[in-house]
């Protein structure tokens, strides 16, 4: 039975919450959270021991959630890591660069599991790709929210554009070679709404969009390759692929159009979603790596690689706003 412990039982961490509890194998041994009021009312509606210093939960545990702010992301990874604990902890990694760099090299030197909450290389929109080949050549990405205060303790390319690099980042084999960038802070005091340009050394361009100050909430992703084009819808669950039509195409909708260099058959293929609960997959993925001795899916490389994009566009900005 893997013991495992939640710190941070705010608005995600009940997600976390329920479940952990749903999770076989699992034994949810207790939480931790600084607000009494939260904690009152989570101990009596999970009949879960609350526990008043991270530390002595730690102890009590196999592997922890860590579910708090991102400014206390460093402190407590780091104490767990110390303890010969694995670690899952939500986006971003840490609040600083310093503090990302220092525990990829301390989750290396304990050799445990470490596994970063990028919840969206677990949606099924995606996973509905997994055995297509993805070879982008240009990406458009809009991430659209409507405004609420929390999460605006950091911007919005740490709040939602994250996501979206995530994901570019694992899907394009290549280095970053220019990042440009601009952003405006509209609500908060760091920017609502940043548009980024990013180009490979492969010659990719990924164009992203995110606003956390739009009236309607939009979260797509939009692949062009030499053979295909791939539309991904992240919230409504929805993903569409069209290529010049091949013998193994199966059950696909075809149509004939006259091209310079005759007629051509294309394919629209809308892959079978599977019902997933990306929040419960990604922390079953956690466990599975834990059991079975295996890399986590999103390790603390990738969430290393993510901040570090993001950084860059952080200071591109500041750059631009400057100016």
């Amino acid at each position: 039975m893997l013991k495992v412990g939640v710190i941070g039982a705010g608005h995600l961490g009940k997600f976390h919450l329920n479940n952990w509890a749903d999770i076989p194998g699992v034994q949810l041994v207790g939480f931790c959270d600084t607000d009494d009021r939260i904690a009152v009312q989570v101990a009596e509606k999970y009949q879960l021991r609350r526990y008043l210093d991270a530390g002595s939960l730690m102890d009590a545990c196999d592997a922890v959630d860590i579910v708090a702010p991102t400014t206390s992301h460093f402190v407590l990874c780091e104490a767990a890591i110390k303890k010969g604990k694995h670690v899952f902890v939500e986006k971003p990694l840490a609040n600083t660069m310093e503090e990302a760099r220092e525990l990829v090299k301390l989750a290396r030197e304990a050799n445990i599991k470490f596994q970063v909450g990028h919840v969206e290389r677990f949606n099924p929109a995606f996973l509905a790709l997994k055995d297509f080949g993805i070879h982008p050549m240009f990406i458009e990405v809009h991430r659209l929210a409507q405004f609420n205060p929390r999460g605006t303790d950091v911007s919005v390319i740490l709040d939602l554009m994250i996501h979206d690099i995530d994901i570019i980042l694992s899907l394009v084999k290549s280095n970053v070679n220019y990042i440009s960038a601009n952003g405006v802070a509209v609500m908060s005091d760091t920017p609502d709404i940043a548009n980024v340009r990013i180009e490979f050394d492969n010659g990719c361009v990924a164009n992203l969009t995110s606003s956390r100050i739009s009236m309607k909430k939009m979260r797509k992703m939009r692949l062009f390759q030499k053979d295909a084009y791939i539309g991904i819808d992240f919230l409504e669950k929805k993903t569409e692929i069209i290529k010049l039509n091949t013998p193994d195409d199966k059950n696909v909708f075809t149509f004939d159009i006259e091209t310079n260099n005759g007629k051509k058959t294309i394919a629209i293929a809308n892959p079978v979603i599977d019902e997933v609960n990306a929040i419960k997959q990604e922390l079953e993925a956690f466990c599975q790596a834990i059991l079975n001795n295996t890399e986590t899916l999103v390790n603390v490389v990738d969430g290393y690689r993510a901040m570090d994009v993001a950084h860059q566009i952080l200071e591109k900005i500041s750059k631009a706003n400057a100016s």
